[in-house]
């Protein structure tokens, strides 16, 4: 039986006592996610946004919740105490793995894929089932959430929020696809798509809630039901504002926050992001 077709049974079939032969699949399923064999979502060019839900890969992660035990995991309990899952400890690296962790109070979960030659700027954390790709750049204070795919060669500035969801199993990931620049204090949820060679400007927030108004084209891109919001490829996005039109928010001069695409990336765009490479 494929892993899949085991990770959906063990998941759907909740038995009264987890056995030896759980914790082997989930074992088996954990080192697949480490070496990005799996992944929680995947490109997939016959949708809209590019990507796929593996949703049996989100519950085998789930799985791995429900096996564990709560267990005292702290180097020093005293100074730093660290309690979680037994199936989840903290992800294990060597200098052969070429990643670069820089000291300071990070922490990447066991069961995500990070990739050699990315480099962790302290402190930030990776969750469980995050992919991040090859020369990525992970800045201080970053998040990268539960299930979210980062491509390659993406920078992930200081204090950048990439959202995570593990529930529900079908829902699509915070997608940030190769070559993307994300700016300090960026927040990125919901399950949005950044396409590749995008730019989010210092304090973008995007999310299912809020349209971006795309001037250039001179429309406006919206999530919908069924669909998350996906920012286009090379689109520079900055913070902006649209002014309330009626009632007393019109009286009083508000404006609500809201997300602009003030140009596509270009020569220009492109030297500026080069700079980045400096840091890797």
């Amino acid at each position: 039986m494929l892993l899949a077709e085991r990770i959906e049974n063990a998941f759907d079939n909740k038995p009264a006592a987890y056995g030896e032969e759980h914790f082997r699949l989930f074992a088996e399923f954990k080192s697949a996610l480490n070496a990005g064999e799996i992944r929680s979502a995947e490109p997939d060019p016959t949708t809209r946004t590019g990507w796929h839900v593996n949703a049996w890969v989100k519950k085998g992660i789930l799985l791995g919740f429900r096996l564990g035990s709560i267990v005292d995991m702290s180097v020093d309990a005293e100074r730093q105490p660290f309690f979680d899952k037994a199936t989840y400890p903290v992800k294990r690296f060597d200098a052969s793995s070429g990643v670069r962790i820089v000291p300071g109070g990070s922490s990447i979960r066991d069961g995500c894929y990070v990739a050699r030659s990315v480099t962790c700027m302290p402190p930030m954390y990776i969750n469980v089932g995050a992919y991040v790709g090859e020369g990525t750049m992970v800045d201080s204070h970053a998040l990268v959430g539960s299930c979210a795919q980062i491509g390659a060669r993406v920078h992930l500035s200081a204090a950048v929020q990439v959202g995570g969801v593990l529930e529900p199993v079908g829902a699509l990931p915070v997608v940030i696809e190769d070559d993307v620049l994300v700016g300090g204090n960026c927040g990125v949820y919901e399950g949005t798509v950044v396409k590749t060679r995008a730019v989010l400007g210092t304090g973008t927030i995007l999310n299912r809630s809020t349209p971006v108004y795309d001037l250039v084209n001179g429309s406006v891109i919206r999530a919908t039901d069924d669909e998350p919001l996906v920012i286009p490829e090379g689109a520079v996005v900055v913070a902006g504002s649209r002014a309330v039109t009626s009632g007393p928010g019109k009286e009083w001069g508000i404006s609500l926050y809201t997300p602009v695409i003030v140009k596509y990336r270009d020569a220009k765009t492109g030297a500026k992001v080069q700079l980045e490479d400096l840091l890797r």
